[in-house]
């Protein structure tokens, strides 16, 4: 059975298409690939049909990870077939929680920094409005956030095996 991940951003052009493919790299990294299905959305439908952001494509191929992407709008229809919908910041955590059809499906809702323990806050900032800087900032707080996300994921497909 197949372990579903969703990150989810306002926009889906910068963080979540950023965690996505650091995500996915450690996924297959950790011989997960065939276990576990990685993905992202937005919010807002502004993007729809967008490839990600340049900064974001810069960012993510300078650290050796691949960056095909399409920007899309979470649907609450998909909170049955996902396990996690891994929220970018408080904003997004909320509304995905109000969108959540079900407790349940309200429950698998967290914040991709909570799984950092030396985060210094749990929001990855958005980095549309700034600089080369920013998202490599934005880069460098996923990657921090997605050893510890991997941890959790992988007791959960071996929970799942037993």
């Amino acid at each position: 059975m197949t372990y579903r991940v969703c990150f989810v951003c306002t926009g889906n052009i910068c963080r979540s298409p950023m965690a996505e493919s650091v995500f996915r790299a450690r996924v297959e990294e950790a011989g997960l690939a065939d276990r576990v299905e990685v993905d992202s959305a937005g919010t807002g439908g502004w993007h729809e049909g967008d490839p990600a952001d340049p900064r974001t494509v810069a960012a993510l191929e300078g650290h050796g990870y691949r960056s095909g992407h399409t920007a899309r709008q979470f649907r609450a229809s998909w909170f049955p077939a996902l396990d996690l919908v891994i929220a970018l910041d408080e904003g997004h955590l909320r509304a995905l929680r109000l969108l959540a059809p079900t407790r349940e499906d309200a429950e698998k809702v967290r914040l991709l920094r909570s799984y950092d323990p030396a985060a210094d806050g749990l929001d990855v900032p958005d980095p549309y409005y700034g600089g080369t800087d920013d998202f490599e900032e934005c880069l460098e707080m996923v990657e921090a956030a997605s050893e510890g996300l991997l941890a959790a994921v992988r007791e959960s497909v071996e929970e799942r095996a037993v």
